[in-house]
């Protein structure tokens, strides 16, 4: 518990929460490059995990968690900008007001 091998998949654990708490967010917010660029580092660091001795396997289901997750984010990102998703979005019909009447 005092080594890189746990303090080091820990503290890297914000990453997947973070997306994790915004898979719910507008995706206008979402970068599609530095999201992309989570999905390789994620792959990058699964496979470390995997080749460091001993075998980590802490840091290797963080990097699962952020890879899932950041697949998450970047097929919103898609949907939105390439997909239609966007024009969804500005066409859809606001929600009527409730009357005073239906009270």
């Amino acid at each position: 518990m005092c080594t890189t091998h746990f303090w080091g998949p820990v503290s890297n654990f914000g990453i997947p929460v973070a997306a994790i708490m915004d898979l719910k967010k507008d995706p206008t917010l979402i970068s599609g490059p530095m999201t992309g660029s989570l999905i390789v580092y994620s792959l990058v660091f699964m496979r470390y995990a995997t080749a460091v001795t001993p075998w980590n396997p802490l840091l290797f289901g963080c990097h699962v968690v952020n890879e899932i997750a950041q697949i998450g984010q970047g097929a919103r990102f898609v949907n939105y900008w390439y997909l239609g998703g966007k024009d969804k979005a500005t066409t859809a019909p606001a929600a009527p007001a409730a009357s005073s009447e239906e009270k």
